[in-house]
Formats: structure tokens, sequence, C-alpha cells
């Protein structure tokens, strides 16, 4: 009579489960919410495998948001040749925003980060150097205070479609911006 064969563990891909199942958690309950518990249950994987591939639940959150740190470098390149293609009209920036804001994950990965970097010094400074990337972004075209209004406003977007669950009318983000971004 033969064994059953043993079934493979793949370590990296049960380590990649444990960190996104983390970062899911994160956007939905928050940094300082998430447990053990919780994250082995969405990983579907045993409460001990999580300790066995992170020393402490510390470690567990850095690897998660570091991995959503890197979800939102991915869309700063986006909006960097976005506008580097088409230039940065008001109407070309409410395009690209309005298409960012239909993934909810994105914007709540984004928020997730950002309000976790509320308490983090150097999540603090990571969201502040976003903050003046999107204004440099805009600057050649529109200048330095006019683009970082524009920033600010932008990071309001994205705050307010957490919020209200649906992403602001790409008319009323263009009109805005053009008020913001456009001398008289």
């Amino acid at each position: 009579m033969r064994e059953p064969e043993r079934r493979r563990r793949d370590p990296e891909a049960r380590r990649r489960a444990i960190v996104e199942a983390t970062a899911e958690l994160i956007t939905e309950v928050g940094v300082d919410a998430v447990t053990h518990r919780m994250i082995a249950a969405r990983a579907a994987v045993p409460l001990g495998a999580t300790t066995q591939y992170f020393d402490t639940l510390d470690d567990l959150r850095a690897a998660a948001l570091q991995l959503m740190i890197d979800h939102v470098e991915e869309q700063m390149v986006v909006l960097r040749t976005a506008i580097a293609e088409r230039g940065a009209s008001p109407a070309v920036l409410a395009e690209i925003i309005h298409a960012a804001l239909v993934d909810a994950v994105a914007v709540q990965t984004d928020r997730a980060v950002v309000t976790a970097a509320v308490r983090d010094p150097q999540l603090r400074e990571m969201a502040r150097q976003w903050s003046a990337q999107v204004a440099s972004f805009l600057e050649p075209e529109h200048g330095p205070e006019r683009a970082l209004a524009a920033s600010v406003f932008i990071d309001g977007i994205l705050w307010y479609t957490q919020i209200n669950d649906d992403p602001l009318p790409q008319h009323i983000i263009e009109s805005a911006l053009a008020g913001i971004l456009v001398r008289p």
C-alpha cells in the first residue's frame, strides 16, 4: 500500500497571502485593530503561521504597510506618466483622478496608509513626500502655489471618496481644479 503523497507547501506563497490579508484588513479596520487571529482567518492559514513568518504583529503590519506603500508608489508613477504624456490641464487631471477613484481598493489603500501616517513618523514623512510629488508634477505648468493647492484638493478628493463610497463626479473635479489652477 502506497503512502498518500504529501502536499508541498509554498512558504513564499503562504507568506504573501498573510501579508495581503493583513493589508486588506488594515484598509477595512485600521492598522491598530488588526490581530493575528483576524489575519489567519482572512489568509486561511493556521493561527501559528502568522508568527512562523513574522516575529511580531508589528513586523507583520510593517510588511503589509510596505505592500500598500508599493501600491501607492505605483499609482504615483501612473500619475506622473499620464501628466508627462498629456499635460496637467484641469480636464486631463480630472479624467486621471476620476479613473483612479473608481478603484475602491486603491483609494482605501491610500487612505489607510495616510491614516497610519498620523501616528507613524516614517509613514508621515512618506505621505508628505507623496503630496510634494503631486505638487511637483503640476508645478511646471501651474507654479508652486497653485500646484500645492491642487495637491491638497486632490488629497481631499481621496478622503471624500473614502467617506462617501462614491467618487466625486468628474465634472466637479474639473471645475474645482480649473478654479485652483487656471489664472484669471
